[in-house]
């Protein structure tokens, strides 16, 4: 299939926005739904595989600093998937970084079993670790109270995401139904 990968244009955006909603529906990241496109500031990036009809089908955003390059998204509508547009966005995206001389991309993820077998596909290695909780209240009642040890009078907490360390996982994943290990990805570009 031969893909045409462009920039990212404001006319995008609600084409943008549901090509990453639907990617990640069935995902560790469902809920992390946007109502506007982040802006990815110079020399970050943000590149676009579009039909015909300007359709948004895979996408990428990509911040760059000086020694880092983050993979802030990517996303494939999962009428593309498995049809080369992520290993096609990720090598013009790590094209772009070396030539800006920028010599390690990572991006961090949770633990979707396609999502990271496809980062180990694409050649980014794992390295670090935390934990994103979620307490949410309509899962189990008791999980917000078990997350917030300050209760504030007239506050009642309804859901709550947090972060903790790697070396907590046992614990958390005994109090809460819901915890991912949020995983860091890097790959040498130069």
């Amino acid at each position: 299939m031969n893909h045409v990968i462009r920039e990212y244009r404001p006319a995008d955006q609600v084409s943008w926005l549901r090509c990453r909603v639907l990617s990640f529906l069935n995902t560790p990241y469902f809920d992390d739904v946007l109502t506007s496109k982040p802006e990815v500031p110079a020399p970050g990036f943000a590149l676009v595989v579009a039909s015909e009809s300007g359709a948004v089908q895979g996408l990428i955003d990509v911040t760059v600093g000086e020694e880092l390059a983050t993979i802030d998204t990517v996303a494939v509508h999962p009428d593309y998937q498995h049809q080369g547009l992520g290993r096609a966005l990720l090598t013009e995206a790590r094209a772009r970084v070396g030539a800006l001389g920028v010599p390690t991309m990572d991006a961090w993820t949770r633990d979707g079993p396609a999502t990271l077998n496809w980062y180990r596909a694409m050649g980014f290695t794992e390295s670090q670790h935390y934990l994103h909780v979620y307490a949410n209240y309509y899962a189990d009642a008791g999980e917000p109270d078990r997350a917030i040890s300050e209760r504030r009078e007239g506050l009642r907490p309804i859901a709550s995401f947090l972060h903790a360390g790697v070396e907590d996982e046992r614990v958390m994943r005994e109090q809460f139904a819901r915890v991912y290990v949020c995983r860091r990805f890097a790959m040498d570009v130069l």
